[in-house]
């Protein structure tokens, strides 16, 4: 793996303390760049990989934020530029774990968190740091969507719904922002052997009815890893001349 190939600074991975953003995160770290982990309530976690990012020799910092107010957002972002200088690169994996409810089914208060959290988050951590890729040569923000945006899986609405409105936001900020040199791009996740999916299993709610079902929609038949995601992630945080696309990374799910 070709190593130092981010401008100084560092990643600033929103949700870093999740299933798929632990992974994510330290494979920034492994790839050659500082880190700083926004988190909500999993300090603990964060404080862990954070921990495991500075045994690889990178600077790695923690910070506390709820993504759903903005002065909050404004504040861990100055204390990440005030410890890392830059930050080069937005990759937004936080979200709420995603019920599974048909979309008629879905109550008000319900909706309103998920929008709250995955639209009106992302929103924020824009707000909050395009004016910083602007003042420093550029950007790039790898926004985590969802496979489900190119072949809707049934229950999965409160996932597919709020990241199609990112997937919207992504482009538009490609094609405004380029002239600043600021890149948006999304990964398009599917089933990841970590987090969200591995709760929703224990709980119950994936029987091995529901499993069968997905897994003869993936070409390739085994769930994913974070760090493939990761290593999508920092693809798409180093190439320079990608802007405004997708890239699924879900084992061909419904091909």
């Amino acid at each position: 793996m070709e190593l130092n190939k981010f401008p100084k600074g560092a990643v600033l991975v929103f949700g870093g303390s999740g299933g798929i953003g632990q992974g994510v995160a330290k494979f920034f770290g492994q790839s050659g760049t500082d880190v700083a982990i926004v988190y909500r309530k999993k300090k603990d976690v964060a404080d862990r990989v954070a921990g495991e990012i500075s045994a690889l020799g990178r600077k790695a910092t923690v910070h506390a934020a709820d993504v759903t107010d903005p002065a909050q957002l404004k504040a861990a972002v100055a204390d990440v530029i005030k410890q890392h200088g830059r930050i080069h690169t937005v990759v937004w994996a936080a979200g709420p774990v995603v019920e599974q409810v048909m979309l008629g089914d879905v109550t008000p208060a319900l909706w309103k968190q998920s929008m709250d959290i995955e639209v009106h988050g992302f929103f924020n951590a824009v707000q909050s740091t395009l004016q910083h890729f602007r003042d420093n040569g550029g950007g790039s923000y790898v926004h985590l969507g969802s496979a489900g945006h190119a072949w809707f899986p049934p229950k999965d609405g409160l996932s597919v719904i709020p990241k199609a409105a990112n997937e919207a936001l992504c482009q538009g900020i490609a094609k405004e922002e380029g002239r600043n040199n600021i890149r948006a791009n999304s990964i398009l996740v599917g089933v990841i052997e970590a987090g969200m999916f591995l709760e929703l299993l224990q709980r119950g709610v994936f029987d091995a009815k529901w499993i069968e079902e997905t897994q003869k929609l993936l070409p390739l038949k085994r769930w994913g890893k974070p760090e493939e995601i990761g290593s999508a992630a920092v693809f798409l945080a180093t190439n320079g001349y990608v802007t405004g696309q997708q890239i699924n990374v879900s084992g061909g799910f419904g091909i």
